[in-house]
């Protein structure tokens, strides 16, 4: 297990890290406008196991060498870029479904734990986690303390609380946002819109940075 100190100043990076808007934050608050809360949470919870995919990675040795590949870093960025780009495609040409589906026009058909699978992908194709895992863990790591694997799945496990924490509060807090837009349908259509708009600028952010 890593140190007292060395798990202390780890919350902290993962604190400061979670709270820059990236990928996830952006996407997840899309979601929430564009979507509801539900969704959003669900989203959230995908996202978190996109983490633990990355941190079992990097266990493995996969992170560092994506880190250490420009071809294998850009291959992840277009990935993850493209799929946002069609998820921000898709929300704002069935923007009025939500409309739909709120007056109960029209019921819904699709379950929302796509939302998981969805987050997932955005999670698993954060360059921003990845680059982070594999440049700041192993600082935390002291190889005295046993396993370096183990304690690196430990650090993952308190990153990825972090971000459930965050990042469910602003779904929260979106979604809210959400429920007064949704008392107009001109207003509750414009919100999706946007929220896909941030998809597809996330995307483009992504693969340009």
């Amino acid at each position: 297990m890593p140190s007292t100190p060395h798990l202390l100043a780890f919350f902290v990076a993962a604190v400061v890290i979670v709270l820059i808007p990236g990928p996830s934050l952006l996407f997840t608050i899309g979601r929430a406008l564009s979507a509801g809360r539900t969704e959003a949470l669900l989203t959230v919870l995908g996202n978190v196991l996109g983490i633990s995919t990355q941190i079992a990675g990097l266990a493995l040795g996969l992170s560092p060498l994506l880190a250490a590949s420009p071809t294998a870093y850009l291959v992840l960025k277009v990935v993850g870029g493209g799929y946002l780009i069609w998820l921000g495609i898709r929300t704002i040409v069935t923007r009025r479904k939500a409309t739909e589906a709120l007056t109960g026009a029209l019921p819904s058909t699709r379950p929302s734990l796509h939302a998981v699978r969805d987050g997932y992908l955005v999670g698993l194709t954060n360059p921003k986690t990845i680059v982070f895992f594999a440049a700041l863990l192993p600082q935390f790591v002291d190889p005295d303390r046993g396993r370096v694997w183990l304690q690196m799945l430990v650090l993952g496990v308190i990153f990825a609380v972090v971000a459930v924490l965050s990042d469910g509060t602003f779904a929260i807090i979106a979604g809210k946002a959400r429920q007064w837009f949704a008392t107009s349908p001109q207003r509750l259509e414009t919100m999706s819109a946007v929220g896909g708009a941030m998809m597809i600028v996330l995307a483009v952010t992504l693969v340009l940075t």
